[in-house]
């Protein structure tokens, strides 16, 4: 059977309620695979990851950010994607391909997601990226870009088909 990846971009939704089942360790490491098979400028490797899977640190990643982080309420499972800025000036971008790559593998294997994005945002205490390094330890000279919460999804959302593709934002010549 032909694998469908136009099928599977249209059925990855951003999902914020999941259930409470924890992702077994073999898909984690699947999904955490994809993430280290995406490409890097200069094939530099600066992207990292931590999961997340004990429910009190999600929820202070949780409080990381002031708002948009519903997601991580009920998530029993979050990789948070940060990369050395030290060994690239565009680990922005690496990390952003590495959490899509994350994302798509997780829905190929049953699971949904949302994108949680810490890098300039705010809370009460100022910076959401330096509340991620200090609740796991992550040293400076590492940008935090997102939470990749995940799980089961408990909500239905519909992919999307055909006519929500907008090809009039396409342009040519």
């Amino acid at each position: 059977m032909e694998f469908d990846m136009m099928n599977l971009m249209m059925k990855r939704r951003s999902v914020r309620k999941f259930k409470e089942e924890k992702p077994s360790d073999e898909i984690i490491q699947k999904i955490v695979q994809a993430g280290l098979l995406a490409p890097t400028s200069k094939n530099n490797k600066s992207v990292e990851f931590i999961v997340v899977d004990d429910k009190d640190t999600i929820l202070k990643l949780k409080d990381c950010r002031s708002i948009g982080t519903i997601g991580l309420e009920t998530a029993p499972c979050a990789i948070v994607v940060f990369a050395d800025s030290q060994k690239s000036d565009v680990w922005v971008e690496d990390a952003s391909i590495a959490a899509s790559y994350m994302q798509l593998r997780a829905e190929d294997l049953g699971l949904s997601s949302v994108w949680i994005q810490m890098r300039n945002r705010t809370n009460e205490n100022g910076s959401s990226e330096n509340e991620v390094r200090r609740v796991l330890n992550i040293p400076e000279k590492y940008g935090v870009l997102c939470i990749i919460a995940l799980g089961k999804k408990n909500e239905n959302i519909k992919a999307y088909t055909e006519n929500d593709i907008d090809k009039s934002r396409v342009h040519y010549g």
